[in-house]
């Protein structure tokens, strides 16, 4: 009788360690499938990073190609040639990467052959002038004639490129949608673990105190296997979180690297555009309508490398150096840097300030560049003649600026993805300028915020806590 008592507690026993062992087991396999299905979809995301990548570095290349062509039309020097001919090498290397890139996909194999097609209708008509202007050394309406075709066959080029990143980017989406359904079931399978585990342990605690109390041996040898289980069961969490944790660098650093490389194309042509300007400075007679075109390039050209620097941080975490500051004096210095917008524009600014505002702990430098980018957003989004206005407050220990625009507006789906990195609804626009401001606010301790109708205007309401 005894024995028989003891049986029936071992095979309850057996059959529920049994189960949690089966059920753990589907689990890690299920798991583990799912593991490999983000890891194959995460190397095609990465595939089609370096196909865009490949496209804009195309697109660079051909710029710097033709900078360097409109150097020498400048200035006859033969060392933008090379510039020129090296810029065509690395045109073509990369257009051969991209060709093994996309051997499998005939779309983009049709599209590149057209780019290459139009490749070599461009350098040819830059050759064409080169040969031309090399043997008068003067510009005539016909190479000016030839130069607005190479904008023309430029601007094809782009179209193509533009085409073929928008199929990648589609890919990409669909891949990254599918990175997380899995993401989101190896979360669902390690919850459905845990619980199992602690179902099972619960029923074995149940088993031996209920039929074998007078068993501690037993007991001892269950409470060694479900430290084990749990053991188990906390290692794969671990390496689940490690995992995340993993992909989420190597998605930081695929961003870091194409920062980079967009920092690294741009600052080059700009480099372009100063040395132009200071030969064209010391050749041309100045005059005060020269001077202030030659002082708003250069001040513009400031601002792109401005730009190319909030690229860059964003995917770095700022260091902030705070000191005291009014945020009225804040608001008029964005201001100024924004004027040659305003006045072009032929905007109309409002302030309505606190006069008595106290001063906030701020990083001055960037929390201007997040006024600025916010007030040259309103600028964009209002035609000609249109109101700026700007306010500031303070109650309840709370610093407020509010920034208003009377321009287009926004739908109810554009302001959900407002502050996204790389969202943007100007067609030239990086979609970077509300995220960095955003970041940069946040690293405040600050809050932002948008309200928004279509045909009515945006007003953007900034608060800073001040203790």
């Amino acid at each position: 009788m005894v024995r028989k008592f003891f049986n029936k507690i071992a095979n309850r026993t057996r059959i529920g360690f049994l189960a949690a062992f089966v059920l753990l087991l589907i689990s890690y396999i299920l798991t583990y499938i799912s593991t490999q299905k983000v890891i194959t979809q995460d190397h095609w995301i990465n595939h089609t990073n370096e196909i865009i990548h490949n496209l804009d570095n195309i697109r660079g290349y051909i710029t710097k190609g033709e900078s360097a062509f409109r150097g020498y039309i400048i200035t006859s020097d033969n060392q933008f040639l090379d510039e020129y001919a090296q810029s065509k090498i690395d045109t073509y290397n990369t257009f051969r990467t991209l060709d093994s890139l996309t051997i499998d996909n005939k779309e983009h194999q049709d599209n590149l052959d057209t780019l290459h097609g139009l490749i070599d209708q461009k350098f040819a008509g830059i050759q064409k002038i080169i040969l031309d202007f090399s043997s008068i050394h003067k510009i005539t309406p016909k190479l000016l004639e030839g130069n607005g075709q190479g904008i023309a066959a430029k601007k094809n080029i782009e179209k193509y490129i533009y085409k073929m990143q928008d199929a990648e980017k589609a890919l990409w989406n669909m891949r990254s949608k599918s990175v997380s359904e899995y993401s989101d079931l190896i979360r669902i399978l390690n919850i459905v673990s845990l619980i199992v585990a602690i179902l099972l342990t619960f029923y074995s605690i149940g088993v031996y105190n209920k039929e074998n109390k007078a068993k501690k041996e037993a007991d001892k040898k269950a409470s060694e296997f479900r430290e084990q289980l749990q053991k188990r069961v906390k290692e794969l969490a671990e390496m689940n979180a490690e995992l995340i944790e993993l992909r989420n660098l190597e998605k930081y650093a695929v961003t870091g690297r194409i920062a980079r490389t967009i920092a690294h194309e741009v600052r080059n042509p700009l480099t372009n555009i100063n040395l132009s300007i200071e030969q064209l400075r010391s050749e041309l007679t100045s005059t005060e309508s020269s001077e202030m075109l030659f002082n708003m390039i250069t001040r513009n050209s400031e601002r792109i490398n401005q730009l190319v620097s909030d690229l860059l941080n964003t995917t770095r975490v700022a260091e902030l150096s705070f000191s005291q500051a009014s945020i009225n004096d804040i608001l008029n210095s964005s201001l100024e840097l924004a004027r040659d917008r305003i006045e072009l524009n032929h905007i109309k600014v409002e302030k309505n300030y606190d006069s008595h505002i106290c001063p906030i702990s701020v990083d001055v430098a960037k929390i201007k560049i997040a006024f600025l980018n916010i007030i040259v957003n309103a600028i964009e989004a209002m035609n000609e003649n249109g109101i700026l206005q700007i306010s500031t407050s303070y109650n309840n220990n709370l610093c407020t600026v509010k920034i208003t625009d009377n321009g287009k507006g926004m739908t109810k789906s554009e302001m959900d993805r407002l502050f996204e990195p790389y969202f943007t609804t100007k067609e030239k626009g990086n979609g970077l300028g509300l995220a960095n401001s955003q970041n940069i606010i946040l690293g405040h301790n600050g809050s932002i915020s948008a309200e928004s109708e279509p045909g009515k205007g945006t007003t953007f309401a900034i608060n800073f806590r001040v203790s």
